[in-house]
């Protein structure tokens, strides 16, 4: 199986202990988003466990521990934007802070284990297509040579995050701006190393040299494997979305980020909540199983066929 770590929250940045103490103990229980006591019980053990895939904004918490990962595969999709704290509040500075982190994360575990996303693109008043491009040109220059991808996507609206979106003034582009802006993106990316995917959009963009993206990557965990796996789409997903099968042992919100354009937190005092119920040492990430849970076992396994020859 492939785990994804997490969509629904920022483990890496906020919860690293946890997660070394569930690959330590070997399963994880996690709630159905759906269905509340509903828990299925997860084997974590390095058999079953083809690739884990990290997502966050800020790795720096866990780096200092990657050697227990030794017996994993893995990959990082790191958001760095151009996003000031009006937007990512919880996000530390990013020319300060969070370039020289993600080059040192390079350093440590390789360029093609760290994905850049320059994701959401959001337009406003403030954050113009113009604004956008010397952000990510400034960017990607300082990330020259430390990633060979950048994935991008334009902001969406969902139910969680429609009224903080309102309140930024966000708003749709035309196409033949997003066209333009796409390719300006694009060259820009070549310019320092990069190639350019987009992440679940539904305009056809690979005219300007945007590629339709995996972010749970079935050739890049080939490559890092050296194995070929048997997977097929994420149903899960948007039908936009490229991603292969995973499972996600996060937990909606409980990511402190505070991003205005979130959709996985439904407000701040349920973050709150949710997280003074944190425990590293706890099989569920900011949760107790109670008597009216029903655990499940979930049956995992490789999806390992064969090994890959480079020679």
């Amino acid at each position: 199986m492939i785990l994804s770590v997490s969509r629904r929250t920022d483990i890496p940045n906020y919860y690293g202990d946890w997660f070394y103490n569930r690959i330590k103990e070997g399963f994880v229980c996690v709630r159905n988003p759906m269905n509340f006591h509903q828990v299925s019980r997860i084997e974590l053990s390095p058999e079953v466990v083809d690739c884990i895939v990290f997502w966050t904004k800020n790795p720096e918490p866990m780096m200092e521990r990657l050697e227990e990962l030794s017996p994993y595969p893995y990959y990082f999709q790191f958001t760095l934007t151009g996003y000031g704290k009006d937007i990512e509040p919880g996000v530390p500075h990013k020319k300060e802070k969070m370039i020289p982190v993600f080059q040192k994360l390079s350093e440590k575990i390789g360029k093609h284990r760290v994905i850049w996303r320059y994701d959401p693109v959001i337009f406003t008043g403030t954050y113009t297509p113009e604004y956008h491009l010397k952000a990510f040109e400034q960017i990607a220059g300082a990330l020259n040579g430390y990633t060979h991808k950048c994935v991008i996507s334009f902001g969406d609206v969902y139910a969680k995050n429609k009224k903080n979106m309102e309140v930024m003034g966000a708003y749709e582009a035309d196409i033949p701006v997003l066209m333009d802006f796409s390719k300006k993106i694009c060259e820009i990316a070549r310019a320092n190393g990069m190639t350019v995917g987009s992440c679940s959009e539904m305009i056809d963009l690979s005219a300007c040299g945007l590629s339709y993206n995996s972010c749970i990557d079935k050739a890049l965990i080939e490559e890092i494997t050296g194995c070929k796996i048997k997977t097929s789409k994420d149903k899960n997903q948007r039908p936009e979305c490229g991603c292969v099968e995973s499972i996600d042992i996060g937990t909606y919100d409980t990511c402190k980020n505070g991003c205005r354009y979130c959709y996985a937190c439904d407000s701040r005092c349920n973050v709150i909540k949710n997280c003074g119920r944190y425990d590293a040492k706890a099989p569920l990430l900011c949760g107790v199983l109670t008597e009216e849970d029903k655990m499940t076992e979930r049956k995992v396994k490789s999806l390992r066929e064969e090994q890959i020859s480079f020679f």
